[in-house]
């Protein structure tokens, strides 16, 4: 048996023990993580070093900046230096965006047991670890769209047995979305096969009175609807979007490989025309594109280095569908679940208080699998009949997992994350403070309460 398979094995009982001493448990979870890691600290990659600190240096929530605003010891003291850059993200009370690509391959490229279990107590200091987000997701328009992304049945230029079809009526959708909140879904999310929203003003209001309906009931509502410009948008945010979903895919090395007729730059403005309009953004990505790993880092580089982090971040996982370009392109190019579970513990790192959401594919995922993503930091699920295209995980099945498991669902317009509160820590470098140990929280595995958790936070 490989070392990873063993490790994987070997996680699930240390994890599962509901009933255990918190000393022990962080003890057994060392020497776990020490002997059972599929990599060793040897092969991860060199980091980029930030300047030294010194009588200058300020002091922001805890955390020391340079002069040039970068960061350069966090809220315990820790240095940015390189083979440290792991406690020093661990350390961090507030969320950054000056990560380097180095820094993110090197937290990426920690050994697996290690890089699981410290994105679970990081997880921990900023969200209630007991609370998963059911959210689902509607196709209110059909195939027929011109771009040529490799993955999508629903491009006109591919013979994948889809038929393009005209926006269904507000009415259905209504119905849809009452469905989903008897189910236990909070938020509702809109998607169409359109390039752009130019010339779509009728689309837009029936859209807007979509997006009231589902605010009327109660929960979130989030759409995708391809590129946008801000008076655009501005019709849907006066209706109550909560958030508008944007993927940027991949890596930008990697993008070209994928689509042609949209750029990553494109994807970024868009990006940015909702943060700036004070929408949420959601945006994330594929795996299994037929990407590297290296293009993991970029792609997690690119979230992480935006202005303002994504409030929500979607993990898709492909699910090849025969007569698209990518169908032949990976079927002989198979993405291991560890790099699935590499990519979504490295964002809980980086990016702390975003909801990561397992999204697309995660049918194809067994549930110890879907588990270990909980485990590293994802705190949402999609669910309910269908996803865009593919498959999708039902309602009853979904409930019954997460109850097994000890999950509750969140609730909508919940703010997911808590603030942490930095320590107090040393300016000058001399006066630093010894490096101390992250111990796992005092409170169970499976907190029922809130207020158990805030009273341990």
């Amino acid at each position: 048996m490989s070392t990873a398979k063993r490790s994987l094995k070997q996680f699930l009982p240390l994890t599962l023990t509901r009933k255990f001493n918190t000393k022990t448990h962080a003890i057994n979870a060392a020497a776990a993580i020490n002997n059972l890691s599929s990599r060793s600290y040897e092969e991860t990659n060199n980091a980029a070093a930030t300047a030294p600190v010194n009588e200058k240096n300020t002091k922001t929530n805890g955390n020391i900046n340079t002069d040039n605003g970068s960061m350069a010891i966090n809220a315990n003291g820790t240095p940015r230096t390189r083979g440290n850059i792991l406690q020093f993200a661990l350390g961090l009370t507030t969320p950054i965006n000056n990560w380097s690509r180095d820094e993110i391959r090197e937290i990426y490229n920690t050994p697996l047991m290690e890089l699981s279990y410290q994105a679970q107590l990081h997880h921990r200091k900023f969200h209630n670890p007991t609370k998963i987000q059911l959210c689902t997701l509607l196709n209110i328009k059909t195939g027929g769209c011109t771009e040529d992304c490799k993955y999508c049945a629903q491009s006109s230029r591919y013979n994948t047995g889809l038929k393009a079809e005209k926006m269904i009526p507000v009415e259905e959708v209504i119905e849809a979305a009452k469905e989903a909140k008897a189910n236990g879904s909070t938020r509702f999310c809109l998607g169409s096969a359109w390039r752009e929203m130019k010339g779509r003003k009728s689309a837009l209001k029936r859209i807007g009175s979509m997006i009231e309906a589902i605010n009327d009931m109660g929960m979130e509502s989030c759409v995708t609807l391809g590129m946008i410009q801000q008076d655009q948008l501005n019709m849907l945010k006066d209706a109550g979007l909560t958030a508008y979903n944007h993927n940027i895919d991949t890596s930008r090395e990697h993008y070209p490989n994928v689509i042609s007729t949209r750029s990553y730059d494109d994807r970024l403005q868009t990006i940015r025309n909702v943060q700036e309009l004070g929408v949420s953004a959601c945006t994330g990505g594929i795996l299994g594109l037929g990407e590297t790993e290296e293009d993991h880092v970029g792609f997690l580089h690119t979230l992480a280095t935006m202005p303002q982090h994504p409030e929500s971040l979607p993990i898709n996982r492909l699910v090849p569908i025969k007569g698209t370009p990518m169908h032949e392109m990976v079927k002989d190019k198979q993405l291991g679940f560890d790099e699935v579970l590499r990519t979504i513990a490295t964002a809980r790192i980086i990016m702390p208080k975003s909801i990561i959401r397992l999204a697309a594919g995660r049918y194809t995922m067994k549930e110890h699998e879907q588990f270990l993503c909980f485990m590293s930091g994802c705190n949402a699920i999609f669910t309910g009949k269908k996803m865009l295209t593919t498959m999708c995980t039902g309602w009853e099945e979904d409930k019954k997992m997460l109850a097994k498991w000890g999950f509750e669902p969140l609730e909508s317009f919940t703010k997911t994350h808590r603030e942490v509160k930095p320590k107090q820590v040393a300016v000058d470098a001399k006066e630093q403070p010894k490096e101390k140990k992250v111990k796992l929280n005092a409170y169970p595995l499976f907190a029922k309460k809130d207020k158990e958790l805030a009273a341990n936070n």
